[in-house]
């Protein structure tokens, strides 16, 4: 059974292992790390100084919200009750959106010409300028402007060159050209600044375009839900231009909504003025009437009998009166909206009986109308939002003039009722002579024609007070201000990400790299893909020497060899294990390099060596010794003429190091590894040789060395650093599980340290100053 507590310890130790592999990757890289940092760093400073800095313009309204209150509303409440026509509700979200409007903004960048931007070079770079020596007038522009950026430079007091890539001319103040994409163009002096010098810019571009940037750098929000406050910010290069900006909008915002006002207003009043000239002219027809008729019947005073019958009858005529003036005015306004030709105008809605249901509806109908006229300034009439609201308020005029019928109703049976009374109470007073009543009648009229004239008299004035003390519903407590300190760019802040970048750069190209890395580096890549164990490891040779032991006896190489050596004897353990099979992947991993020196590390120790060179495909071993091929293992297997000794060389290294050379290239190599006398000759070598190395094919190639596996009694398997691949080790894997190789073991060939992940701990022994550095450094 498995130990958790040593299982989980495992688990610990790979964790610390990885991590340590991972920092000496990084570390392996320090000069990456470095360059990026200073890169990312340098290209951080040049960003900070070169691009305009924008600040942050502020600024707060306070707004007459009716759920809310408010000081403004209150300050003109009694004026503003007298004519009701400033009943509307107000809304601080509902004001918002207004502000947050592209009619609102694009008002301020047609009126302040914002389209056409200023710059002029200073150094590397071009800043805007908000007042610059002339000005760009567009007299005529084409249907849609294409971007374009103007180079103007000033060549006399009165001349300028105006160019572009495609474009170039030399303009006149106030002379007019023609610019392809944008229209008819003229150039205007600025006095203040006509004696500046130098390279100017001038960005052109279209309405919209320009609307849509400014909406981008602008923000409205409600401070919060408790208070009536709204902010409004806009960020830009200039602070000055920006104040003015957010002045211009404000300005906009709050004539747009005393506009509303006053359209409602003068409606009202217009329509006023239209019924007292009629009423006037009646007004005086039957003052003339009475005055006839006292003349024609010499009537100097009235009777006591009709004096009583006017004191009587006088409580009813009064009352007839209001109610015909009722009848008259839901009559008038009956015809008035009924009128074709007033469809599209605001309704007077301040004449109008107090109805709540009726208020509310007069009160969309006019926000409609209004709505419809600020539209048309940007579309047309056969747009769908306009044919939308032109539907609405066909809807809206339906409901007011059945609402208007069934006040007319209304009004008239309470007029009806009142003549009733008023026809009776005559009858009763019947003794009265037919002159006072005719005399009645006329005064009567007259008395109704004057409380219809006072009242629209009393109206119109209170029209024209209301409209005098009309203010806007908003009101600026913080006018637009700039900040002191760029909002952007943040020179902190981008220091700090060009630091991150900086670091994040060459960790990504180092994880990029192991991604994409597909030949093994260290030793745990191994580890973690096959089983076998690793039994040697052998550092990367800086000569060309193929006998580093014979040569360099004292070098790390050499001492990687004797361990080698040391481990291989845990493997051959018995007396007649003495052969020793190397194989690889593929090849140039350096089998020929390993078996030469380990024969010469075993020479050393005493014992009897010798090397077969058994590549019969592509042979080095003998090349490398410096020994002739043309007597070797190949004419042993096809002449029975070849003894043994004919094809055992000694070789001139080692008293102790022998060699067979593959010989001549056979047309079948691994017919001929099978031949019937190799096993006899593998015996008779065993008897004569302490340790026997076989130098064989690559096994991930072709099937050679598995045919000489069954004479091994310990294998080999070469695996160079940055040479084979990952998916390789799948071969040695294999070859473990279905035990087709005895003894298998890995050797690790080449290997520089530092991307090995560690160094040997052999010391410094037989090393120079150099190395004793270069393992201090990389052996961590």
């Amino acid at each position: 059974m498995n130990n958790p507590e040593m299982n989980s310890a495992h688990e610990r130790e790979e964790v610390e292992i990885n991590f340590k592999d991972i920092f000496n990757k990084f570390l392996d890289k320090w000069n990456w790390f470095l360059i990026s940092i200073i890169i990312c760093l340098f290209t951080a400073y040049i960003y900070g100084k070169y691009t305009a800095p924008s600040f942050q313009i502020s600024a707060k309204l306070i707004v007459n919200d009716d759920q809310k209150g408010s000081g403004i509303g209150k300050q003109a409440g009694a004026l503003m009750d007298l004519g009701g026509i400033m009943g509307s509700k107000n809304s601080v979200d509902n004001e918002v959106e207004i502000l947050k409007t592209r009619f609102l903004m694009e008002q301020v960048v047609r009126d302040m010409r914002l389209n056409i931007v200023y710059s002029k070079k200073i150094g590397l770079v071009s800043r805007e300028l908000y007042q610059s020596p002339f000005k760009i007038n567009i007299l005529k522009s084409v249907d849609t402007i294409a971007p374009a950026k103007l180079k103007v430079v000033k060549v006399s007091p009165n001349k300028f060159l105006v160019s572009t890539k495609d474009f170039k001319k030399e303009a006149s103040l106030n002379e007019t050209f023609n610019f392809p994409g944008i229209g008819v163009l003229e150039i205007e002096s600025n006095s203040s600044n006509m004696s500046s010098e130098g390279e100017f810019y001038v960005s052109i571009s279209s309405i919209d375009s320009k609307v849509a940037s400014l909406m981008g750098q602008f923000s409205v929000a409600a401070s919060n839900k408790q208070v009536s406050i709204i902010d409004l910010k806009l960020t830009y290069p200039l602070p000055k231009k920006g104040e003015d900006i957010l002045n211009t909008l404000i300005k906009k915002y709050t004539q747009s909504n005393l506009n509303d006002k006053n359209a409602v207003a003068d409606s009202t009043y217009r329509f006023i003025k239209e019924r007292l000239n009629v009423i006037a002219s009646e007004l005086g027809d039957v003052e003339n009437k009475v005055e006839n008729f006292k003349q024609q019947n010499q009537l100097a005073d009235m009777s006591e009998q009709g004096k009583l019958l006017v004191q009587s009858s006088g409580q009813f005529s009064a009352e007839l009166a209001k109610a015909e003036t009722q009848v008259s005015v839901v009559s008038e306004l009956e015809k008035y909206i009924k009128d074709g030709g007033n469809s599209k105008r605001a309704f007077p809605s301040s004449l109008i009986p107090q109805d709540i249901v009726f208020s509310n509806i007069m009160e969309h109908y006019n926000s409609l109308v209004i709505e419809r006229e600020r539209q048309l300034l940007s579309v047309t009439e056969q747009s769908p939002f306009i044919q939308n609201i032109d539907q609405q308020i066909a809807e809206l005029r339906n409901n007011i003039i059945s609402n208007i019928q069934s006040t007319k109703k209304a009004a008239l049976l309470t007029r009806d009722k009142l003549r009733n009374q008023l026809k009776s109470a005559e009858n009763q007073i019947s003794g009265v002579p037919q002159v006072e009543k005719n005399y009645l009648k006329l005064a009567r009229n007259q008395q109704i024609k004057q409380e219809l004239y006072i009242f629209l008299m009393q109206k119109a004035e209170e029209t024209n007070i209301s409209k005098t003390a009309n203010i806007s519903i908003a009101k600026t407590i913080d006018p637009p201000k700039s900040e002191v300190t760029p909002s952007s760019p943040k020179k902190s802040i981008i220091y700090f990400l060009g630091l991150i970048m900086g670091i994040v750069f060459p960790i990504s190209m180092v994880f990029g790299l192991e991604i994409f890395n597909t030949s093994i580096d260290t030793k745990e890549e191994i580890t973690s893909l096959t089983r076998v164990p690793v039994i040697g490891e052998i550092s990367h040779n800086k000569s060309d020497d193929n006998l580093v032991v014979a040569n360099q006896s004292r070098s790390a190489i050499s001492e990687q060899f004797r361990a080698l050596r040391t481990n291989l004897s845990f493997y051959l353990k018995k007396e007649n294990e003495k052969i020793i099979l190397l194989t690889s992947s593929m090849s140039g991993e350096g089998k020929s390099f390993t078996a030469i020196n380990l024969g010469n590390i075993l020479a050393l120790a005493g014992k009897k060596v010798l090397l077969m060179e058994l590549d019969l495909r592509k042979p080095g071993l003998s090349a490398k010794l410096g020994v002739r091929n043309d007597m070797g293992f190949s004419n042993f297997t096809i002449s029975p003429e070849v003894k043994m000794a004919d094809i055992v060389k000694p070789l001139s290294i080692n008293k102790n190091m022998f060699i067979i050379s593959s010989g001549p290239l056979p047309p079948n190599p691994a017919e001929t590894l099978m031949n019937e006398h190799v096993p006899s000759l593998i015996e008779k070598l065993k008897l004569e040789f302490d340790y026997i190395i076989m130098d064989a094919p690559p096994v991930g190639i072709i099937a050679d060395a598995q045919l000489l596996s069954r004479y091994a009694d310990v294998t080999l398997y070469l695996v160079r650093q940055k040479v084979t691949q990952k998916n390789q080790l799948k071969i040695v894997e294999e070859l473990y599980l279905t035990n087709k190789m005895k003894n298998l073991g890995i050797v690790v060939n080449d290997i520089i340290s530092k991307y090995y992940g560690y160094g040997y701990g052999y010391g410094t022994y037989g090393e120079n100053t150099n190395e004793k550095w270069y393992r201090r450094i990389f052996k961590r």
